[in-house]
């Protein structure tokens, strides 16, 4: 069974960096793709960026020139960092696993709220 857990700080000033790591058991992220997703307060589910366990990388096009994803696959983690950060930036922040197709594994979930 594939799980995962996101860790990070829950709380961000604004214009730092957004920094959250992502623990797989289970499975290994050199195999299938991993991502990130968030959640703003009221909104939806957005798209922030992926790779594949293959080590190819992509990123929204809304948020490329801030945000970057690596990997450790000694410790089979996966890291997203965001750089200056606003308000808007709050969110509940997931990180995910593909089966097939579909986003199908995915961790609790962790709130992180950019604020002074």
């Amino acid at each position: 069974q594939v799980q995962l857990q996101e860790s990070g700080p829950g709380l961000v000033k604004p214009s730092q960096t957004l920094s959250l790591t992502c623990t797989v058991s289970g499975g290994s992220i050199t195999s299938k793709s991993w991502t990130w997703i968030r959640q703003p307060p009221g909104e939806g589910l957005e798209w922030m960026g992926a790779f594949r366990g293959g080590g190819s990388f992509d990123y929204s096009s809304s948020l490329k020139s801030r945000i970057s994803i690596s990997r450790d696959t000694s410790k089979n983690q996966f890291t997203l960092q965001l750089n200056s950060v606003t308000p808007e930036d709050t969110a509940v922040y997931y990180c995910a696993g593909s089966y097939g197709t579909t986003w199908y594994y995915w961790g609790q979930g962790t709130q992180v709220t950019v604020s002074s």
